[in-house]
């Protein structure tokens, strides 16, 4: 096993347990909130911080100063004049290549498809599923009712969409930014696990 699967989700999906599921079949490490402690411990960001901004869109409007930097690079004045959001986005994109760089494994969200888009081992999934599977999901995690189910799941996806389009150059969620987008709705976790365990054995066939 050589592949890292990165993992984009709608809220409600089941994408987190989806990802956990695979990660345990394959005997590798699943990251979603450890991306975090990880990031934290090696930029020198405190857990704190890197959790206010965690998959947040950032209202900076420094950003068009900064451009690009990963395409244009950065140097010590460019970075000094970041807004924090930017330098958190930063540490954890580093933290995903370093990660990615250090054996298989699954990562939960956080642009991590684009920040590995130049490895070749990877294979990028997008969860989603539909309204009312969704809602009742959120609804029986959480014991809320089932407007503020659905208010959280508009709210948490509009929130990752921003980030993402932000950040990233393609777009969340469009069939064409993943390698492959599975409906939990239609498949449930369970049948989700075994299409991605049998599409990581197949590529696996493929880059051998």
């Amino acid at each position: 096993m050589d592949t890292i699967i990165t993992i984009g989700r709608q809220f409600g999906s089941g994408g987190k347990e989806i990802g956990e599921k695979v990660a345990e079949y394959f005997q590798i490490k699943c990251y979603d909130k450890e991306l975090l402690n990880r990031a934290a411990k090696e930029s020198g960001y405190c857990q704190e911080l890197m959790e206010s901004h965690d998959e947040r869109p950032t209202t900076s409007f420094l950003y068009n100063l900064v451009m690009d930097t990963y395409s244009f690079g950065y140097n010590a004045s460019s970075f000094m004049d970041m807004p924090i959001s930017h330098k958190v986005f930063l540490a954890q994109f580093d933290a995903i290549k370093r990660i990615a760089e250090e054996a298989p494994c699954v990562i939960v969200g956080r642009c991590a498809d684009y920040a590995l888009s130049d490895m070749k081992r990877c294979l990028h999934l997008f969860i989603y599923g539909e309204e009312e599977t969704k809602v009742k999901r959120i609804m029986d995690k959480y014991s809320l009712s089932e407007q503020k189910a659905l208010d959280m799941i508009i709210k948490k996806d509009k929130q990752r969409q921003s980030y993402y389009n932000y950040y990233s150059t393609k777009k969340w969620g469009r069939a064409d930014t993943y390698d492959l987008c599975i409906n939990s709705s239609k498949f449930g976790i369970d049948g989700s696990v075994e299409l991605i365990i049998q599409a990581v054995e197949n590529f696996e066939k493929l880059i051998k």
